[in-house]
């Protein structure tokens, strides 16, 4: 199945508030029940058993109304664990709700571009946003993320395969928004497979490279910064 990019309402705000809050609603669902959650959550525990740590700090890029990092952080603190993130999105009213609920820094900011110091952060994350890259834009991404973070760059996002095409079609019913049955079918013609997101990564500065598989079609791929298991 080729790659085909394809321009997602959602990127431009292609919609009225009431339809991109109701697609940002969707996103939130899908998020929580097909697979995004426990993807991003096994990639912080990753990170938490390399480093060694209890505590690490996050930049989440596309953060939308950060949803899933408020989630993952509930459920890693029953086990003493501690994600402090901050939010960056390009579009304010994407972020509007996620500072009102999660009480947390909000940015916004060019992912390309990221609006930080060197070694900001231990770790920046993403969900759903590489597959929106081109490939020479997931590599200065993954570029300027290495840059800002002391650890890992944690990237949570589809695969793209014919039977996940035909599981979406499937599962138009369930889709809320307008926005969200143009866009779900789109984000899978341009995400990218396991092989494709090792290559793109390996032409990055990371020291290491670790890509695996997940519940319907997710991946999850960490660039460490640097070998072996301390954060320092």
């Amino acid at each position: 199945m080729k790659r085909i990019e394809t321009a997602e309402l959602l990127d431009t705000d292609s919609g009225t508030p009431a339809e991109i809050a109701t697609s940002l609603a969707d996103l939130r669902r899908i998020n929580r029940w097909l697979g995004g959650m426990p993807t991003s959550e096994l990639l912080l525990q990753r990170a938490f058993h390399r480093t060694r740590s209890r505590s690490l700090s996050l930049l989440e890029v596309a953060a939308g109304s950060g949803d899933v990092p408020k989630l993952v952080r509930r459920r890693l603190q029953k086990s003493g664990l501690y994600v402090d993130f901050t939010l960056l999105d390009r579009a304010a009213s994407h972020l509007r709700d996620g500072v009102r609920e999660n009480s947390t820094a909000a940015v916004v900011g060019d992912a390309l571009a990221l609006p930080f110091q060197d070694q900001s952060f231990d770790l920046v994350g993403c969900s759903l946003f590489v597959h929106h890259l081109s490939p020479p834009q997931v590599v200065q991404f993954v570029a300027e993320a290495l840059r800002v973070c002391r650890v890992a760059v944690l990237i949570n996002d589809l695969v793209r395969h014919p039977v996940h095409l035909a599981l979406v079609y499937a599962g138009m019913p369930l889709y809320r928004g307008r926005i969200t049955r143009h866009d779900a079918p789109a984000s899978v013609r341009q995400s990218y497979t396991l092989d494709e997101m090792r290559a793109l990564l390996q032409q990055s500065s990371a020291a290491e490279v670790e890509i695996h598989s997940h519940f319907l079609f997710r991946m999850g791929a960490v660039a460490w910064k640097n070998q072996g298991f301390s954060k320092n």
